[in-house]
């Protein structure tokens, strides 16, 4: 049963009333209140660069999305359907899901340089092991008996492919998606905080020092809102799309 549409965002109003009252109520700087928060949003977004900045962490992630997200279905998709090749491949791909995010970050940056390439390598390594291991259980689940059937009407490679094979794997690849793209994000700030001059991660850094957390929460609001765009522009879509293929 879904819910009315006003329904659905009382719980963040009283949320959001919760945090005003209890700012007021503690009066700390340390703890700024939700006004005080859309007021450094505002003056960021007006009179300093928060467009420009969230432009460049946006810009990272995509990029490393979409590498990841390539790289990772192909990998998975020969693990998943060649046996031999994932007997081997499997302890490499437990060790790179395991390596520290932070380590892969600071090797990248210490092999390549200080330089965009580096970030985005970094980004995307520790999101392709995570895409590998969604996409290799689909691909080991996949239904050959209609493959066969695709081989009995003499489909060709690429269409049994692309027709037959690609579609079972759709909910593995949007589980990865959206997962991944939750990750990368997160994982972007870091980049950004510890090598670049700009992108969210740099303004956290700078507003750390300051000790302005209203600008930073205002700035992860910010972020965060344009998850939420993704995800009903572009995420929600797919899932439709998907779900009525697989009916």
């Amino acid at each position: 049963m879904n819910l009315p549409n006003y329904k659905r965002y009382i719980l963040p109003v009283l949320l959001l009333l919760l945090w005003q009252w209890t700012a007021t109520v503690t009066g700390s700087p340390d703890y700024p209140s939700p006004i005080l928060v859309i007021h450094s949003l505002v003056y960021e977004l007006t009179h300093e660069q928060m467009v420009y900045h969230l432009s460049m962490t946006l810009w990272r992630v995509l990029l490393s999305f979409i590498i990841s997200m390539i790289l990772g279905v192909i990998l998975g998709i020969m693990m998943g359907r060649f046996p031999r090749l994932n007997e081997l491949s499997d302890p490499l791909l437990i060790l790179t899901l395991n390596i520290p995010a932070l380590v892969t970050i600071l090797l990248c940056y210490l092999g390549i340089g200080l330089v965009e390439a580096a970030a985005v390598t970094a980004v995307a390594l520790n999101k392709i092991p995570m895409v590998v291991a969604m996409i290799r259980e689909g691909a080991r689940v996949v239904d050959n008996e209609l493959l066969d059937v695709a081989r009995v009407y003499q489909l060709s490679r690429p269409a049994r492919f692309f027709r037959v094979f690609l579609p079972q794997l759709y909910p593995y690849m949007m589980a990865s998606a959206r997962t991944g793209l939750s990750l990368i994000w997160k994982i972007v700030l870091v980049v950004e905080l510890i090598g670049r001059s700009n992108g969210v991660g740099f303004k956290l850094h700078t507003m750390f020092q300051f000790f302005d957390i209203a600008g930073i929460l205002a700035y992860t609001f910010a972020f965060v809102a344009i998850i939420f765009l993704l995800e009903a522009v572009i995420f929600r879509p797919l899932d439709n799309i998907v779900s009525r293929g697989r009916a």
